[in-house]
């Protein structure tokens, strides 16, 4: 009978759906049967709507009370108080009728949420089935560490040694890297990726600007249009229509000079970063991942404060990107890069002893 391998993610952000899509693609390859579970849109739509869209909004309105509450709960306390939360036992309660109804042979969780409440089963004798723990940023919270992971899947060594100081065991922790999906590592032809959007052959800035609210990227674009340089600019948005038209009016105004690529959602990805000399975004975990395979040197000039800082935290003590400041705005960390270009090479020296290969496929590796 085919082994199978469960997967518990959320919507809270893409990059746990994300991560969940790259490990379950390696573990089909292996012939193992593979499902994907929303899971606190199984649990309830309240709930969903609850933890999710309630992350999407604090965090995009309110990013101080947001980091305030996470540093707030990221304690020993909080997490010995879960046991008594009534929405933890809610979920634990629905997901236990997942399990049955799936009967799977491993259990993935890529958000802490299904994670421990896996783990509260496993606890309270209701299942023995192996849990493994995808942490999808390059920080440690406390809500990550649950008493019955059999194993936990880390960005980095420093995550390790983060768990080893919580009390975790150095055998239970993997520091394979966060998993991203394989196309978007494949070889691209810049010429013709070029060709195709009609780029040139010159500096190239991505912005990715789905990540910013709508004024943090007039801001940026702001400072960005005061470069002399000949530089050319590709504007993601993602599928933010608010987003883009926003973009489009203020460059209808103000760009007079720039070569701009103005984008709403694209699958090209990949191809477009290929062909970018550096990106200016925000640093959620799998955007950075991503960033790093592809040696693409980061510009941070924002941030949610949370788990967020602590991925800037963590790129700005390993040489991986650079955060503008009042004294080195923007346009000037950018006209620096142009003119300077091997300090844009040692950032890339850095992703590439930084960067972490094939982990989809040493996590799938783990169910063999």
């Amino acid at each position: 009978m085919t082994r199978k391998v469960l997967i518990l993610s959320a919507s809270t952000g893409g990059g746990h759906n994300r991560a969940a899509r790259a490990v379950q693609e390696e573990v089909e390859k292996l012939g193992l049967e593979c499902k994907i579970v929303d899971s606190l849109k199984f649990v309830s739509k309240m709930v969903d709507t609850v933890i999710s869209k309630g992350y999407e909004t604090s965090a995009l309105y309110t990013p101080k009370a947001y980091g305030g509450m996470y540093r707030i709960s990221d304690t020993k306390v909080i997490r010995k108080g879960m046991d008594k939360n009534l929405l933890l036992k809610f979920i634990t309660k629905r997901l236990w009728k997942l399990i049955q109804q799936e009967q799977p042979d491993y259990i993935v969780g890529t958000h802490p949420f299904p994670v421990m409440a896996v783990s509260k089963l496993k606890e309270y004798g209701y299942t023995v089935l192996p849990l493994y723990s995808i942490i999808t940023d390059y920080t440690i919270h406390s809500a990550h560490i649950a008493k019955e992971v059999n194993a936990y899947i880390v960005a980095d060594e420093y995550m390790k040694s983060l768990l080893e100081k919580e009390g975790v065991s150095s055998e239970l922790v993997y520091p394979y890297g966060i998993p991203i999906e394989k196309r978007f590592l494949e070889a691209i032809d810049a010429p013709s990726t070029r060709k195709e959007f009609d780029l040139k052959d010159k500096f190239t800035l991505m912005l990715m600007g789905g990540s910013f609210g709508a004024g943090n990227i007039i801001d940026v674009l702001s400072d960005l249009l005061k470069i002399k340089e000949d530089i050319q600019i590709i504007i993601v948005c993602g599928r933010n229509s608010s987003l883009y038209s926003k973009v489009e009016r203020y460059l209808q105004t103000n760009n007079k000079t720039k070569d701009i690529l103005l984008l709403g959602f694209t699958d090209k990805m990949n191809a477009l970063m290929s062909v970018s000399n550096c990106i200016v975004t925000k640093p959620g975990g799998l955007t950075t991942t991503e960033c790093i395979l592809k040696e693409l040197p980061m510009i941070i000039p924002f941030f949610i404060p949370g788990q967020e800082k602590d991925n800037l935290d963590f790129l700005l003590n390993n040489g991986l990107a650079i955060k503008p400041t009042g004294t080195f705005p923007l346009d000037v960390v950018v006209k620096t890069l142009y003119d300077y270009p091997e300090k844009l090479e040692r950032i890339k020296v850095s992703m590439r002893m930084e960067k972490k290969e094939g982990s989809a496929e040493k996590i799938a590796s783990l169910f063999e």
